[in-house]
């Protein structure tokens, strides 16, 4: 640590800048405004890999958002504004054992009965108590309960509850009553990489002084006992 700190300090003192560390971002562009997404690469390496591929293969692009529970999730993925939908990829395995939640702003996978059957359907989770219901279960074995969040929202959750506020009711998709009535438009999805500040490095620790030892009271001459 304290060569880190070191090195850090030498950076600085030179006039140089120290790299910033790189994390995937991705850019979803709707009808109502962009949202920006830190991708967790790093907790959940398969489930962003998939997502990935699917923006880069323009997968997500010109399809429309058809489920919007207020309170709960907006989903989106692949179907396209004339109620077809876009041919999906295998599943991926099921990343639940990854230490993230499914609180307000993350973004997780929706799949069906099976742990591994996510594909390319995802949601972006509106409240914190969607954890309790969500997440994986207490005490099941690793990956195989919940659903696997992967990223959050940095910028743009304001579009978010735009969209959540639009009228529903547009009878289409899987989810009729959820459907809006106007459609809302995925844009485009594009990966980039998110800049974070580096690390900054852990003080020296500081030396404690040892606690001052207690008074030793000094013997009164007259009460030590005479040498025989």
């Amino acid at each position: 640590m304290r060569l880190a700190f070191l090195v850090t300090a030498a950076f600085v003192a030179a006039g140089w800048t120290i790299p910033a560390a790189a994390q995937p971002e991705a850019r979803i562009e709707t009808s109502l405004g962009t949202i920006v997404v830190l991708l967790e690469s790093d907790k959940a390496p398969a489930t962003v890999a998939n997502f990935i591929r699917y923006a880069k293969q323009g997968h997500f692009n010109n399809t429309v958002i058809y489920r919007i529970v207020p309170g709960f999730v907006v989903q989106t993925g692949s179907m396209k504004p004339d109620n077809t939908w876009k041919a999906a990829g295998k599943p991926i395995p099921l990343e639940t054992a990854n230490g993230l939640s499914n609180k307000r702003g993350t973004l997780a996978m929706a799949r069906d009965d099976k742990p591994a059957s996510a594909t390319a359907e995802f949601f972006i989770n509106l409240a914190d108590t969607n954890a309790q219901a969500l997440d994986a279960k207490a005490g099941s074995a690793p990956n195989t309960t919940g659903y696997a969040v992967f990223g959050k929202v940095t910028a743009g959750m304001e579009v978010v509850d735009a969209i959540v506020a639009v009228p529903l009711g547009g009878g289409k998709g899987y989810f009729p009553a959820n459907y809006p009535k106007s459609p809302i438009l995925i844009k485009k999805v594009t990966i980039g990489e998110a800049v974070l500040p580096p690390p900054v490095p852990a003080p020296d620790a500081v030396a404690v002084p040892a606690p001052a030892a207690p008074p030793v009271a000094t013997p009164d001459p007259a009460a030590v006992p005479p040498a025989h």
